[in-house]
Parts: structure tokens; sequence; C-alpha cells
């Protein structure tokens, strides 16, 4: 008997979860797992070593990125495949610097993933062809950050610890522990940083923190 190859799906989302499972288990071979959260994502990578991970980038307990990072500096073999929502330049080549296999948005999963599982297995890269002029001009080194990165100085200590956690992408729960805050305080001081740059719509604040990580001390 043939030893099954062992996916591991990790989304905080039991649809998304169970919609990746019913595409992947329709092609025989394949050996599921599901993880809730980075956490338990990390932990089933460490204990079943899968030949690849599906990671959503927001997850509860550790993101997609600590997960990898954390892989990565233990050296483990799985293959890691991001999942998201964000058709975000700057995320894709944070991605791309750690190493990652495959990136994926959502709204193209069902279509994609098993073109995916596919390439990897196969030793190859895979992204999504919505985000494939991201990879064209990551090889032309023509990425440029949004602003200059001194207006961060107009922020309080305590703000720039906040922007700091966000370019790490830390959820405001895991930002509220780390301060001994409430969650409550660090979304007043998210919007207080928005007002003071200028930020505005959902995804602002993340993508500026992504774009200017290097100046926030």
């Amino acid at each position: 008997m043939n030893k099954r190859t062992k996916i591991l799906i990790a989304d905080d989302h039991s649809l998304i979860r169970k919609g990746l499972r019913q595409v992947i288990e329709a092609n025989t071979g394949f050996e599921i797992y599901e993880a809730e959260n980075g956490k338990k994502a990390l932990e089933l990578i460490q204990q079943e070593n899968p030949e690849i991970a599906l990671l959503d980038i927001e997850m509860p307990e550790m993101s997609g990125y600590d997960v990898a990072v954390k892989a990565n500096s233990e050296e483990l073999t799985t293959h890691l495949v991001f999942l998201t929502m964000y058709k975000d330049e700057t995320m894709f080549n944070k991605a791309m610097d750690i190493g990652i296999r495959g990136y994926v948005l959502k709204e193209n999963t069902v279509v994609e993933i098993t073109k995916c599982i596919d390439a990897v297995l196969d030793g190859n890269y895979y992204l999504s062809p919505a985000i494939s002029d991201f990879l064209v001009k990551r090889n032309q080194g023509s990425n440029k950050p949004s602003g200059t990165g001194k207006e961060i100085q107009e922020l309080t200590p305590t703000e720039r610890k906040v922007l700091k956690q966000v370019a790490e992408m830390k959820t405001s729960q895991e930002i509220a522990d780390s301060l001994f805050v409430s969650i409550k305080t660090v979304q007043n001081h998210r919007n207080n940083i928005c007002n003071k740059l200028g930020l505005h719509g959902a995804h602002a604040l993340l993508k500026y923190a992504l774009d200017n990580s290097e100046n926030i001390k």
C-alpha cells in the first residue's frame, strides 16, 4: 500500500477548512489534518511532519508568519503555503522572504488549491495568477514602501510599540497581552496612529506597518 501524502489545513474558520478538505479529498491519496489556530498548526507540523501545510496568514495564538518562521528555525521539512484574503504586495514579499512555497488568495482557493498542491509536491512554487505581477516587480527590485518613515517619530513610544507589533502580524489581543492593557486600549492606540499618519481604510494600518517595519524603533 502506498504511503498517503499528509496535508495540514490551518485556518480559524471551520467553513473554510471544511471546504478545502472536501476539494482535497476529492483526489485520493491524501491524509488530512486540521488546525484552528497557529499554535495547533505548529504542533501538528512538528508531530506529523506533513508534506504540505496550508496556513492562513491571520490566525489566533500564532500567525501564519509566526508558524513559518518557527518551522524554518527548527529546519522542519514541511512545505508551507499561505492562504490569504489580502492581495497585498508587501505581505507577498514578506512571505517570499521567509521561503513560502505557495501563496494563494482565498477567493480562488477552491479552484487553485489542487494545482498548488500538485506544483509544490513536484518541487515547484505556486502563486495565484492574480498576484503574478508582484513576482515580476520583486524580481525587478522595484518595490517602494509607502511613506517616508519620518512621520513615525510623531507617535508616542507606546504607539510605536503597537505599530511594531502590527508589523509583526500580531492580533489586538496579543498586543494587549504584551502591553498588559485591554483590547479597547489597543484599539484606541490604533485609531490614534491612523489619525496621526493620515491612514484610512480597513487594512491601511497593516499595510503601512509592513511597508515601514524597518523604520519602527
